[in-house]
């Protein structure tokens, strides 16, 4: 039994933590990515060659089609390098309810990848895009000179197109804290959110996901090297707050690596630890009944999803986020 664990029983009878459906398949598209960011949990970058294939996708077309998921959610590195993304993305769209890509937003102005707003907007692809601030300056250190130009060039383009400005055409931002501290009040955020990119560039969005930093990858690298590892630790862990654990994402979805293999989520992916306690852990042998009602494998850094107002892929965990527990 793990700290997390140890932290479960004292605020519930159940043994370990168990899924309780099967609403969202998200779906790994490998770790190559044009950007080298310092939160990164995978440590996705140009040089990683980790990519899915053909094979592991129709198995995927497969049990989407048989299972009761009602998104596929595309994730990386950056999914769109994936040489087999649009013809995946297009498979898709004829057998699950909705589609969602996780993009960095700098790709959809370059050469080779400029038409695929357009395409996001033929298929009507939900996009999740992240922009860890709204300021120049914060964008800059967690990802790099002129990535704030082009993500906002990148908006400019979405919403020419409907995106975040058509209530059918979904585009959330995703926030995340520049450094060893949780995300602020998730409501509050978006409203400056708002302000700003409206008043300062005329851009617009749908909603703002607030999530916490993983102390994975770069993410835990970087904090070793300030000397803050052990902080942000405790920092995570004084902040537990069982409100979250209904909400957790790891209840409703599981998680494709590029390879195939299963996991309860992609913080799992990053550590090397797919399904078990008897569940399938590969798409090959996956199946929704034995995937609805399993025990999921948790581990010391669950503490992430669970501090203050929680974390999910779909953001604050509580609605409208509560004040950031005190460090």
């Amino acid at each position: 039994m793990n700290d997390f664990e140890r932290k479960l029983a004292e605020v519930s009878s159940h043994e370990g933590l168990y899924s309780e459906t099967l609403d969202t398949l998200q779906v790994n598209l490998g770790f190559t990515c044009n950007l080298r960011c310092r939160h990164c949990h995978l440590d996705a970058s140009p040089e990683r060659e980790e990519v899915m294939g053909w094979p592991v996708m129709e198995q995927i077309l497969s049990v989407v089609e048989d299972s009761r998921c009602r998104l596929v959610d595309l994730t990386g590195g950056a999914p769109e390098l994936n040489p087999l993304f649009r013809r995946f993305v297009t498979a898709l769209c004829g057998k699950v309810g909705a589609v969602q890509v996780r993009t960095n937003l700098t790709l959809l102005i370059e050469p080779a990848w400029e038409d695929l707003p357009t395409f996001f907007r033929d298929h009507r692809i939900r996009i999740v895009a992240s922009l860890p601030c709204y300021t120049p300056d914060n964008v800059i250190a967690q990802r790099g000179e002129g990535v704030f130009e082009r993500s906002i060039e990148a908006i400019r383009r979405l919403n020419a197109l409907g995106y975040g400005r058509d209530v059918s055409l979904h585009l959330d931002l995703i926030h995340n804290p520049g450094g060893p501290f949780l995300p602020s009040m998730q409501s509050t955020l978006e409203a400056d959110y708002q302000r700003a990119l409206a008043d300062g560039f005329g851009i617009a969005f749908t909603r703002l996901l607030t999530l916490t930093n993983m102390p994975l990858g770069r993410f835990s690298e970087e904090l070793r090297c300030q000397g803050k590892w052990k902080y942000y630790q405790q920092l995570l862990r004084k902040s537990f707050n069982a409100e979250t654990l209904p909400g957790l994402m790891c209840r409703r979805q599981v998680s494709v690596g590029w390879d195939g293999t299963l996991y309860d989520c992609d913080f799992n992916i990053a550590l090397g630890l797919p399904l078990n306690h008897g569940a399938p852990d590969h798409i090959r042998h996956f199946t929704s009944a034995a995937l609805e009602h399993r025990r999921i494998v948790t581990g010391n850094h669950c503490f992430g999803c669970t501090a203050g107002t929680g974390s999910s892929c779909g953001g604050s965990l509580l609605p409208g986020g509560k004040e950031e527990f005190a460090a």
